[in-house]
Formats: structure tokens, C-alpha cells, sequence
């Protein structure tokens, strides 16, 4: 027996095989782990990289969304803006249209009215007329010799001259000797006793002191139309007639008050 025998030996015990084999697979197994660890760790780590990389797409994504909605705001508003121009034109045409109908209302009533006013002003004047006839018929048809026998001085020569005329031309403006027009007529007549009358029928309707037609003097000058306005003048004769030169186609005539019965009578003389 060794004297070494009874120490006991510090070397370790030499591993088995099988323990070799666990103790590299335990190994093999943390190193895998902490390889997928690491892999882990390393892609958590770049993950905030990708995110910092898509953070511009983000933002153009948003400004895009943005500039839509602000380009359909503007829009509706256009819209919006263009419907109440629409609706304030409509209500202008609705106001305009109703402001044209009051006055077109107003327009016809003042036509009617007027309308009215001319019916009843002319029925008035046939109504003078008529009675204008009655009583020149009534002239006419009365004994008138007393009319004639005052037809001296003056209005004899008067009467005499316009009498002399009948059956001459009538001429507008003329004055005699060969032709007359009313007017021209009865101033030449005058002017024979001195008597200087305005040219025209207009002046010579207010050229004396008015008389009625009922109240006739041989020597008074009739008109027609109104004093001042006149548009035809003649000389009364007595009995109910009148002298005068009436128109292109009749020349100076004499005729009956009923003939062309005048508005008023003035006397000069």
C-alpha cells in the first residue's frame, strides 16, 4: 500500500458523456435565448427609427385631409353665399314686380277715372248742343222781322258786304276780294264801318262783349269751338241765318243757325 493511499485525491471527478452532452444543450439553450433576447432588444431598439421615418407621411397625410375639408368649407360657403344672392334677387324681382302692379293699378284707375270725366264732360256738351239746336230752331222758325228791320247803320253795312261775298272761294289766309277764309271774311266786313277786328278766329271770339245764342243780333259775330280757342267764325244775318265762309268745297255760304250750330256769339257792335 502506497503511503499516498490513504489521501484523498482533490482532483475533480472527470464528467461523464451524457453530463457533457446536457451541460452543452443547457449551454446552447441560453445562448439561443439570449440570442432571440438580442434580437428582440435590437429590433425594439430601431423601432422607434421606423417610427420617426413615417411620422412625415403622417403629416402630409393630415395637411392633405386638412386642405380637403378646408377646400369643401370654402365651397359650402360659395354655395351658401351664392343661394342668399339668389334669394335676395328674388325678393328684389318679388317687391319690384309688386311695386310695377300697384302702379299699373293705379295707372288704370286714373285711365278710368279719367275716362269717366271725358263720358260725363261729353255728355254734357251734347246735351248744350241740343239745346243750342232748340233754341236756334226755335229762332229760326219764329218771326225774325223785327231782327231785320234793326239791321241799320253799321251792322246793315255789315250784313250787306257779307252777303255780297256769297258764293266766292274760300281760300286759307285769304282776306278778299276774290277769296276768303272765315276769319278774313268777317275782318274785311268789319273794316267796311271802321271797325278793326284781330286776324285770326281765336282773337276775334273775345274780341267784344259775349251774348247768348238766344239773345242773336243781326251784326254779331258767331264761333265755334270755345272763347279764345276758336276754329271757326261767322257773321249772323238776322232770321235765323249766318254768313260765312265755311270750307274749300261750300266757299262763303249762307245758311241756317241749325246748319252747323256755333258755341257762342260776341257783339262788336
Amino acid at each position: 500500500m502506497s503511503h499516498t493511499a490513504h489521501i484523498r485525491s482533490h482532483r475533480k471527478p472527470r464528467r461523464s458523456a451524457s453530463t457533457l452532452a446536457m451541460r452543452a444543450g443547457v449551454a446552447g439553450g441560453v445562448l439561443s435565448t439570449l440570442a432571440v433576447a438580442g434580437a428582440s432588444g435590437s429590433a425594439n431598439a430601431a423601432e422607434p427609427v421606423t417610427q420617426t421615418l413615417e411620422l412625415p407621411t403622417l403629416t402630409a397625410d393630415l395637411a392633405a385631409q386638412t386642405a380637403q375639408t378646408a377646400d369643401a368649407t370654402q365651397q359650402a360657403a360659395a354655395n351658401y353665399q351664392l343661394q342668399a344672392e339668389r334669394d335676395a334677387a328674388a325678393a328684389k324681382a318679388a317687391k319690384q314686380a309688386k311695386a310695377d302692379l300697384a302702379e299699373a293699378k293705379q295707372k288704370a284707375a286714373d285711365a278710368k277715372k279719367k275716362a269717366e270725366e271725358a263720358a260725363r264732360k261729353d255728355a254734357a256738351a251734347r246735351a248744350s248742343r241740343n239745346a243750342v239746336r232748340t233754341t236756334l230752331a226755335a229762332t229760326t222758325d219764329s218771326s225774325t222781322s223785327t231782327s231785320t228791320s234793326t239791321a241799320t247803320g253799321s251792322a246793315a253795312a255789315v250784313i250787306a258786304f257779307v252777303k255780297a261775298q256769297i258764293g266766292k272761294a274760300y281760300v286759307s289766309g285769304a282776306t278778299g276780294p276774290s277769296a276768303y277764309d272765315c276769319s278774313g271774311l268777317v275782318q274785311t266786313a268789319f273794316k267796311q264801318v271802321g271797325i278793326s277786328l284781330p286776324r285770326v278766329s281765336q282773337d276775334q271770339s273775345t274780341a267784344g262783349t259775349q251774348v247768348s245764342l238766344s239773345n242773336l243780333q243781326p251784326g254779331d259775330i258767331l264761333y265755334w269751338g270755345s272763347a279764345g280757342s276758336a276754329y271757326h267764325v261767322a257773321v249772323y244775318v238776322g232770321d235765323g241765318m249766318f254768313v260765312g265762309a265755311q270750307n274749300p268745297s261750300s266757299g262763303v255760304g249762307e245758311h241756317p243757325l241749325s246748319y252747323d250750330p256755333p258755341t257762342g256769339a260776341v257783339r262788336v257792335l
